[in-house]
């Protein structure tokens, strides 16, 4: 008897089977198996954590893979180092900015002023077709404590902070870029 839909092949010869491996048969080669698990692979450059629901939000007349190129543009020219981004994925990070002496550093134990130093990470949603969501999140970190991990320690900045500046003035340029829709919603 032969099973036409999946390819497999049960057959009866006489009472004992000269091949027990025979009964049972899938034809599959290794390299399509590859090929499915290669296309499915769930790597991002995006961290594993949301962003913090007080981060702002506005919603863009644009979709996220024109946002993020953008974003990007912005924050080299505000004389942030972007530490990672990434178009496909709709995410944007800085590396730390000391917003008083206006340098970036690559790691956390190198920052010698932890109050005015700060992170932004932007994420570019698809909202609706052709409209993203984006939240800038701009953290400090009020401590240094090598035993946590650094998004236990990150604290939003508050609304006098120049952080928050450097947030709102990327977002203001982005909604002058792309304009925002009359009856999306915006949070604070």
């Amino acid at each position: 008897m032969r099973n036409a839909e999946r390819g497999t092949r049960n057959s009866r010869v006489g009472v004992v089977a000269p091949d027990p491996t025979l009964l049972f048969r899938v034809p599959t080669s290794a390299f399509r198996v590859c090929l499915v698990l290669a296309a499915c692979t769930p790597v991002t450059t995006r961290p594993d954590f949301l962003p913090d629901p007080q981060a702002p939000r506005v919603v863009l007349d644009a979709r996220p893979e024109r946002v993020t190129p953008e974003i990007a543009a912005l924050v080299a020219a505000e004389s942030l180092r972007v530490e990672r981004a990434d178009v496909r994925d709709g995410y944007v990070e800085t590396a730390w900015y000391d917003t008083r002496s206006h340098r970036s550093f690559r790691g956390a134990r190198d920052v010698p002023d932890l109050a005015a130093t700060v992170k932004i990470r932007c994420w570019a949603d698809p909202y609706v077709p052709g409209q993203t969501r984006l939240t800038v999140e701009a953290v400090y970190r009020p401590r240094y404590d090598p035993s946590r991990t650094e998004r236990d320690l990150e604290v939003i900045v508050p609304k006098d902070h120049a952080g928050r500046a450097l947030a709102d003035s990327l977002m203001a340029a982005l909604k002058k870029r792309f304009g925002t829709p009359s009856s999306a919603p915006t949070a604070p």
